[in-house]
Order: structure tokens, then sequence, then C-alpha cells
């Protein structure tokens, strides 16, 4: 009897143990990689039912060495019929511009990416997250939004998702590092960069400052005396305008970012984001003083300093294209071009050069902002866009068209199709440390708030500088 029992044991262990091997050839994984709130109805994996990544591989790589990334085996066709949704801020042009830019992807692929724009975006996202309708990828142009719904643990954390060395040798440090930000539990890397704008630029009137016999200057002392020389030749050295309606304010938030980078650490420039280094501080005080060598010199500013206020920021450039130049210097992102008059030629009537290094030990810094890409919901066809859209590919159309800078080192320069682009693009490559736009990096009620109202007040003659400061910081408390 105990021999019976015993055979019969053996037996059904053999029959359990063929049924599991069975299943696990069959299944692959079951549902490994699935977020607790994806609905089933969304998992339409016709041609690969059952399949799954190995969540348990960090370093990115799925599966076997022979299967390859999940960009590859969407390149072989492994998911083809499937849907990716996506949630983001371009409309009207910028919108074609994106869905040009991924069109050959989903040929190849066979991956439908469902792309839905919004200039409600930032209202938006919160809702959807918060009722479980959150898109399988949504494109943050605010770090600060993002960093505020990381904390909830809702945002999947791609250090389990993509494959970390491949990032490390395609970005910028200061990309990953602006990437990751506070999860639930510890830190987590939020998202990828895809698109950005460089801050760091002065434009100028090429021919007549080539003519003029100016030079490019390479420091802040050698900046200070061009603009000593232009005003001496009788002329305005700077064109600055603030005014942006409800967003006045913004511009001087710019060049207050540009010269923190430049006059202090990377890391009390994150501080001060985070609202660690207070506006108060030496630091922060330092870095208006210095903007005001030029701002609040009236022999300095065209118009003089009270006509920064009122100056609309896309009309600011205007003397800079009159014939011979009313004003010569212009601090401004790349997409300034867009206010430029039609006419104007970039590369021969307009170009830029690098904002300069202030305290040479903090190197060649650059100001950018731009467009991050975060993923809400894990299944194999959501990894491979993820993994997409880290390559310069996935971007290369939208960089044809001009007025985008890939971050990512496997984006030809030759893509470009202008010089000053192709400079931009090399300045972002090389540039020792890369920083988020600080106001839209810090809560609303200081960054879109006393920010840009206590410089106003400052710029205006409202305040004084401590008084604005203290101005700016009591944003804070009631973030």
């Amino acid at each position: 009897m105990r021999k019976f029992l015993t055979h019969k044991v053996s037996l059904l262990l053999i029959l359990c143990l063929s049924f599991a091997m069975l299943l696990s050839a069959c299944g692959g994984g079951g549902n490994e990689g699935k977020t607790a709130n994806q609905p089933g109805d969304n998992q339409k994996n016709e041609g690969n039912q059952g399949k799954s990544p190995d969540n348990s591989n960090t370093n990115g790589n799925q599966g076997s060495d022979t299967q390859g990334s999940p960009l590859e085996l969407a390149l072989k066709g492994e998911y083809k019929g499937t849907k990716v949704t996506m949630f983001g801020p371009f409309v009207d042009a910028d919108q074609v511009k994106f869905e040009n830019s991924i069109k050959d992807f989903e040929e190849k692929t066979g991956i439908d990416i469902q792309y839905e724009g919004s200039k409600e975006f930032e209202a938006t996202i919160n809702i959807r997250v918060d009722g479980g309708n959150a898109p399988d990828i949504a494109d943050f142009p605010q770090p600060g939004l993002l960093a505020s719904i990381a904390k909830t643990g809702k945002v999947i954390d791609l250090n389990n998702i993509l494959d970390i060395n491949k990032l490390k040798s395609n970005y910028n440090q200061s990309w990953l590092d602006m990437a990751t930000m506070p999860g639930k539990d510890g830190d987590i890397m939020t998202g990828i960069w895809n698109r950005s704008n460089v801050k760091s630029l002065v434009w100028y009137p090429k021919k007549q400052f080539e003519d003029a016999g100016y030079q490019i200057p390479e420091t802040w002392d050698e900046l200070m005396a061009l603009t000593e020389q232009i005003a001496k030749d009788g002329d305005a050295p700077w064109t600055i305008g603030i005014e942006s309606g409800a967003a006045t304010g913004w511009t001087a938030t710019d060049w207050v970012e540009d010269i923190m980078l430049r006059t202090t650490t990377p890391e009390n420039y994150d501080k001060w984001v985070k609202g660690e280094l207070p506006f108060t501080s030496p630091e922060v005080k330092h870095a208006v003083e210095l903007m005001s060598q030029i701002w609040m010199n009236k022999d300095y500013v065209y118009g003089g300093t009270k006509s920064i206020v009122t100056t609309a920021f896309g009309d600011a450039t205007a003397p800079m294209f009159d014939n011979p130049p009313k004003a010569w210097l212009h601090r401004q992102a790349n997409f300034i071009t867009s206010f430029f008059p039609e006419t104007a030629k970039i590369d021969e009537d307009v170009t830029w050069f690098y904002f300069p290094p202030i305290d040479e030990q903090y190197g060649k810094p650059v100001l950018v902002a731009g467009d991050i890409y975060s993923m809400f919901n894990d299944r194999p066809e959501v990894r491979a866009v993820m993994e997409f859209f880290t390559t310069g590919e996935s971007i290369k159309t939208w960089v044809q068209s001009g007025g985008v800078i890939a971050p990512m080192n496997d984006a030809s320069l030759d893509w470009y199709t202008t010089d000053s682009d192709r400079r931009m693009a090399k300045l972002v490559q090389e540039a020792s440390t890369l920083r988020f736009d600080g106001s839209d990096l810090m809560p609303g009620s200081v960054g879109a708030g006393t920010f840009w109202k206590g410089m106003t007040d400052y710029v205006s003659g409202a305040a004084n500088l401590d008084d604005a400061l203290k101005q700016i910081q009591a944003g804070w408390d009631n973030k």
C-alpha cells in the first residue's frame, strides 16, 4: 500500500511538473511587467499573446540575448497591431511635426501611436492620472508637474525598463540627472528627454556686427566690455522685453537662471529650484546683481530700463533688424527665431553666440527647456515606443524641419538645416552642465507666480532688490 501511494505521488508530481513546463513554454511569463491599474482590454497584443518582458532585468535587456530589446522586437513585427496611447501639449503645427516624426516607426513596426494633444494638458493630466485613466505615455513640457505626479508612485521607473548603459552613452549625464526625481519609495527615472530648446544664446545682427569690428565675447568681462563699447559708439547694446500678458516677467527669470549656473554649483542650482536655497541667499542676490549691471543701466538697454517692462518679449528683437541696427544684442532661446522678420535669414542676417561663462570653475553650462516623456502603463509595445523615443531617429524629421534640438548624441549634426541649429546641437552635446529652466521646475506659486512678479516689480522700480527677493521667497509658503 505504501509502495502504491509512493508511486502514485511520484506519478502525480511528474504530471504536475510536465504541465507546469508546458505552461511555461507556451506562456513565456504570464502577466509580469503589467501594472496593476492596466485594464486587460488594452492588452491588444495580436501575434504576441502571452509574451511579456522579464521585469526582473533592471538593465532593460528584456529576455534572452537572442530575443533582443523591445525596440528590436518591434522592428521585427512582434507587436504589430498593438496600440499605444500618448497625451501631450503638441497641437496645430507642432502636432503635425510630431506625427510626421513617428510615421516611419509606425509603418515599420505596425504599432499605432495614438497621440492626443491638448492646450489644457497641464490641467488635464492630473485628472486623468488620478482617475485611473492615464495614457500609456505622457509628454511633460514642465518637469515640475511631472515631479509632483512621480511622488504618487504612478509613474513607472525607467531604471527597470530601459538599458541604462545605452542611455548613458546616448545622453549627456545631465539629462539623466534631470530625469531622476523622488518617487513614492525613493528616487526613480521618471522619463526620457526627446525634444529640447536651448536658452543660453545671445542673438546679434551678423554682418553689421562684423563690419563694426566687434568681437564675440568669451567671458563675462569681455561681454561687459563689448556692452560698454557699443554704448560708447552711440547705440543701445541690448534690447530686452519682459511683457507677456499674465506671464510678464518670465524673461527675467531666464537671465537669473543662466547667471546662477555660471556663478554657483549645479548642486546649489538644484537646491534653489527645490526651495532649499532661498531667493534671499547671497548666491541668488549675486546673480541678480550681475544681471542688473546690464538691465538697470539705462544706457545699456534700448529705450532705457523702464521700457523693459512694457516691451513685449516677442517684439524686443525688432531694433536689431533696423539698418543700421538700433540695438545689437538679445539673449533668448532658439524659439525666438519665430519672431524675427520673415525676410531675416538665419546665419546671414542674424546669428548667435554662447552666453559666456562668468566663473571659470563652473565650465560652460547650458540652460535648456524641452519635453520629457513618461510611462504610465507597462506593456511590451509601450516599452518599445519608449526605447524608440530615446533615439535620435525618433526626432529626425522634426530636426530637419527646424526649430528643435535633439538631446541625443546619435542625432547627426548633418540633419540640421542651418549652421545655427547645428552649433546649438553641438553646444548641448558638449556642455559641461545642463540644467532645465528653473522657474518651470519650481511650484507654480513661485516659478509662475512670485518669481515672475517679483522680478517685474524690481525692474519697474516698484520694489528694491532685497524686498523683491523676499517677495519671491514668500511664494514657497503658498506652494
